[in-house]
């Protein structure tokens, strides 16, 4: 992800300390232990670099997924974004599942969110879920990512959208604009509409990492800085966030990890798994490597 990305020499020079808690969320958490489920994985799972480490020598793409599916549980689905996909290739996907506890995140289709105005897309819109809910028992939170030139101005037409959203779907709204993320309105309507806000911890956008909580679910969208040290603190101040969630009624964290130099990224992954497990008594399983 390129969005908010610094030069690495800027990097050093950035404050990541996790913002404190908005007041809204003790009231959207319950106050005790819930059992969370932490869900764990990549923006997607077509990557040929790494064949030989999270897939074996000679694994063919077409069977990525089922591998990919043996070692994490959720997937940020970003194809999505890009097309609408028909019944044979949802179906396909979800067949390639082994996993009883995976889910899929699908990005909701640009040409809902990125092109013409929000409230005048019922019909695309309709197209879409018609397809990821092909998904069945592993369809999880849907993610609509707004651009990042959709101001506060555009108000009245992202309640009018979000009017339209059908019930039966958990959706999940990141904000990008600073007149959005500064609107303490806008994430109580959130709130009463049941979607989540995605957190998005990225080196540029200290604003994005906002620790709303609309739900008690949340989706994290983590930009590595490719295995700067400040990587490493940064998920360890995560996984103390996360407990703290967890201990008060989170019911589900979805953590996705994003590395530009994605040959290395399963090792960052790995040390999200360790730090979430080490400090949330967790025991989700490390990715094997080959």
């Amino acid at each position: 992800m390129d969005f908010g990305r610094l030069p690495i020499n800027e990097v050093g020079k950035t404050d990541f300390r996790l913002p404190a808690e908005p007041e809204r969320n003790s009231h959207v958490l319950a106050g005790q232990h819930a059992n969370g489920k932490v869900y764990i994985g990549m923006p997607q799972w077509g990557t040929p670099a790494w064949v030989g480490s999270l897939y074996p020598d000679g694994t063919k793409q077409a069977t990525f997924l089922s591998y990919y599916t043996g070692h994490f549980n959720t997937v940020e689905l970003n194809a999505t974004h890009y097309n609408i996909f028909d019944e044979k290739i949802i179906s396909k996907w979800a067949g390639a599942v082994n996993n009883a506890a995976f889910r899929f995140c699908p990005k909701m289709f640009k040409g809902v969110t990125h092109s013409g105005n929000l409230d005048k897309k019922v019909e695309v819109l309709i197209k879409f879920l018609d397809s990821v809910k092909l998904f069945g028992k592993y369809l999880g939170p849907i993610f609509i990512q707004l651009s990042e030139y959709f101001s506060a101005n555009k108000s009245k037409e992202l309640f009018l959208f979000a009017e339209s959203l059908p019930t039966g779907f958990q959706f999940f709204l990141e904000l990008r604009h600073p007149s959005l993320l500064n609107n303490v309105a806008l994430f109580d309507y959130l709130q009463t509409k049941n979607i989540g806000a995605v957190i998005t911890d990225t080196a540029g956008r200290r604003d994005c990492a906002h620790m709303q909580l609309t739900v008690p679910k949340t989706m994290i969208r983590f930009v590595c800085n490719d295995g700067h040290p400040s990587d490493y603190t940064r998920i360890d101040e995560w996984a103390v966030r996360i407990k703290s969630w967890l201990d008060r009624g989170m019911e589900e964290v979805y953590f996705f990890v994003h590395m530009q130099d994605e040959k290395n990224s399963l090792a960052m992954a790995n040390y999200v798994i360790e730090k979430i497990n080490a400090t949330c008594h967790l025991t989700i399983p490390p990715i094997k490597l080959h």
